[in-house]
């Protein structure tokens, strides 16, 4: 069963939108899955994740999903819903998406607001509640080959992989951080202008503080 759908903006990593279904029956679970999604689609916006297709295993669940123009098509289904279905699925998604105006996806500037694509989601969904309909025995059956042309992976690993990243870089910024004044470029840079100069300085005053001295001495 399909249970979870959102399509997101790659180039930011922003949900526009999702089943609606789930805009009003959210439970502890599915909160979690749907954020699940939702750092999925973060890491494809950050190209930690291949931006073509790709199935991630969660639980008993795999997110499915697939990148088409710059937009990220994505559902969670149960482990024994047919994958090749799922696909499927998203591949319909995109096809009616590209009916829709383009130039509205760019405008969205916060979560979930294309409500126009969460009619659209729920209407393809319908077709493939049930998986025993002659449409979908034909998907199903059609071109066996192209299913295992699909890259797996583990939602554990990908966030172990985040976590490693982002330890990394506190650690490079705690070491910035601690390293010696003149280490940083921009005082480097003002050293490099001002030393000179202050050198120059020094050396004049000395000479004038020398040559007060010895026209002291000869009077």
């Amino acid at each position: 069963m399909v249970k979870l759908t959102i399509i997101g903006r790659v180039s930011d990593g922003m949900p526009l939108a999702q089943n609606p279904r789930f805009v009003q029956e959210e439970n502890d679970v599915l909160t979690t899955y749907k954020q699940q999604a939702e750092f999925l689609l973060k890491e494809i916006s950050l190209r930690a994740l291949p931006s073509s297709k790709m199935t991630i295993l969660v639980d008993h669940h795999c997110f499915n999903y697939i990148v088409e123009n710059g937009i990220c098509f994505l559902t969670l289904c149960e482990s024994s819903y047919p994958r090749k279905l799922a696909f499927h699925y998203l591949e319909d998604l995109h096809q009616e998406f590209e009916r829709l105006d383009k130039s509205l996806t760019d405008r969205i500037t916060k979560p979930y607001t294309f409500i126009k694509l969460d009619t659209i989601i729920a209407n393809i969904r319908k077709q493939y509640v049930d998986t025993r309909t002659q449409a979908n025995l034909s998907k199903l059956n059609a071109d066996r080959q192209k299913d295992l042309d699909i890259g797996t992976d583990e939602l554990s690993l990908i966030t172990e992989r985040r976590r490693r990243l982002e330890r990394m870089e506190r650690l490079m910024v705690a070491h910035r951080s601690t390293s010696p004044i003149w280490e940083s470029k921009r005082l480097e840079i003002i050293a490099l202008k001002w030393t000179p100069i202050t050198i120059l300085l020094v050396v004049a005053a000395v000479l004038l503080w020398t040559g007060l001295i010895l026209q002291d001495d000869f009077r």
